[in-house]
């Protein structure tokens, strides 16, 4: 009975001091992790065992959910002394194992797990979603956090040369340069119909960057790769979401959902900051150029939610988009709190919660797409469009886009929204749900990786 049933020692059901809170927790989750260890790997483990396991996980997380209530803000000051270092999500939850052992998953315990299918996962990184969602519903740790993840990525400074003398960088999964007024940022993963996983994402957030900080141009352009293989072979296409092979297979971390939309999203909407300069539109602003998206086949989950945070956005003849959320099990990033301004509350809902596709030519397609080309047609498309937002300088662009965020979508708002995202996202992603709906609508078990 005691390898099914070990003895947890009580919870700290209070908080005091910080220092005292710090060492007695600390030593509770340490001790549930040395429980949870006596078990036998989760695929081998009885019904009784697994029932086991789930008790001592959530104790250990209802306990960092309690530390956190009082002391997230302590926490965050002591990882970024006092709000004087920006250090971006996916570092952030490292700095904190190294801090305060057992509050969330250290690197070593996340890479072991990454071996495992994702339904074979212990689920540790639902901690980095407690933790984040914490820092987040904070007002002036989650605000810090967020100003943070507008700076432009630590790797950006040294491709900016790159940019300057040829104008052009291609980072792999991602290529940006100048063409005319233009920035184009081609997002490339051509052999899984340009879906955005782990090995995409840095390139992608990167290019972005150098787009907006090219001073030769004046607007972005974002499309997608000529596909390799398939039915598709040689088409264009904006991109298909989240590589659910990947996600199926285990290699998509939970704290990618938060890098990419506190990130590269936030950065095509709000502009990349300045160290020095709350990008909240009201006590400071960005350097922002306005962004057009080209769907070319399809635009569905994560790049559909690209669409919303446009200025403009062409589409060719035949296109559709789709937030097939449901049936992945996920929350489709900031779809719920962009997607009604554009198509209304029931339509949107229908589309996350119901699986409604939108063509671009339909009526509520149009909602979203502000103009439908022949597909030939689309590289001339793309060149008006440009000139005639930038005919008479995009003076009044930054203003217009910052009047629409206030109005719209405030900072706070944003931060309060992820706060919740990132608990929920946490557990959705590691729900037993998502697996079920992974092989029954997209026959997962039979996908290899590459």
């Amino acid at each position: 009975m005691a390898a099914t049933a070990p003895v947890q020692e009580a919870a700290p059901q209070d908080t005091g001091d910080f220092a005292g809170d710090c060492t007695r927790y600390s030593r509770f989750w340490e001790s549930n992790a040395a429980l949870l260890a006596r078990l036998p790997a989760k695929p081998a483990r009885s019904a009784e065992q697994a029932q086991t396991a789930e008790q001592i996980k959530q104790a250990a997380r209802d306990a960092r959910a309690r530390f956190l209530s009082a002391h997230a803000e302590a926490v965050y000051d002591r990882l970024t002394q006092n709000c004087s270092r920006f250090i971006r999500v996916e570092q952030l939850v490292y700095d904190a194992a190294s801090l305060l052992p057992g509050l969330v998953p250290t690197r070593a315990q996340v890479a072991a797990e990454s071996a495992h299918l994702q339904r074979d996962k212990e689920g540790h990184e639902i901690d980095q979603g407690i933790f984040a969602s914490a820092v987040l519903a904070n007002p002036r740790a989650g605000r810090h956090l967020c100003h943070a993840m507008l700076l432009p990525h630590p790797k950006t400074a040294e491709r900016l040369s790159g940019m300057g003398r040829i104008g052009r960088v291609d980072l792999g999964a991602a290529e940006v340069f100048g063409g005319g007024k233009a920035s184009y940022v081609i997002q490339k993963n051509p052999r899984h119909l340009n879906a955005e996983d782990d090995t995409t994402l840095e390139a992608a957030e990167i290019a972005v960057d150098l787009a907006i900080l090219d001073p030769r141009t004046q607007i972005c352009v974002l499309r997608g790769d000529i596909v390799q293989s398939g039915k598709h072979q040689g088409r264009r296409v904006f991109g298909s979401g989240i590589n659910l092979t990947h996600l199926y297979h285990g290699k998509v971390p939970f704290i990618w959902y938060l890098q990419r939309d506190l990130g590269i999203v936030n950065k095509i909407y709000r502009g990349l900051a300045r160290p020095d300069a709350v990008p909240d539109d009201v006590t400071g602003t960005t350097l922002e150029k306005p962004w057009i998206a080209a769907v070319e086949g399809f635009a569905i989950g994560g790049h559909c939610q690209y669409l919303l945070v446009m200025d403009y956005v062409l589409a060719a003849q035949g296109a559709f988009m789709s937030l097939p959320a449901r049936k992945e099990g996920i929350i489709p990033g900031a779809a719920n709190l962009r997607l009604p301004r554009f198509v209304g509350d029931r339509i949107a809902r229908q589309a996350i919660m119901a699986e409604r596709r939108f063509d671009c030519e339909s009526p509520e397609g149009r909602l979203i797409c502000d103009e439908v080309v022949p597909q030939a047609d689309v590289d001339g498309a793309i060149e008006r469009v440009v000139e005639r937002l930038t005919g008479s300088g995009v003076v009044s662009a930054g203003a217009n886009r910052r009047a629409f965020r206030i109005a719209q979508e405030p900072f706070d708002l944003f931060r309060n929204y992820f706060a919740l995202y990132a608990l929920e996202q946490a557990y959705c992603h590691f729900s037993p749900a998502l697996i079920e709906n992974l092989e029954r609508n997209w026959n997962a078990k039979s996908r290899r990786m590459d």
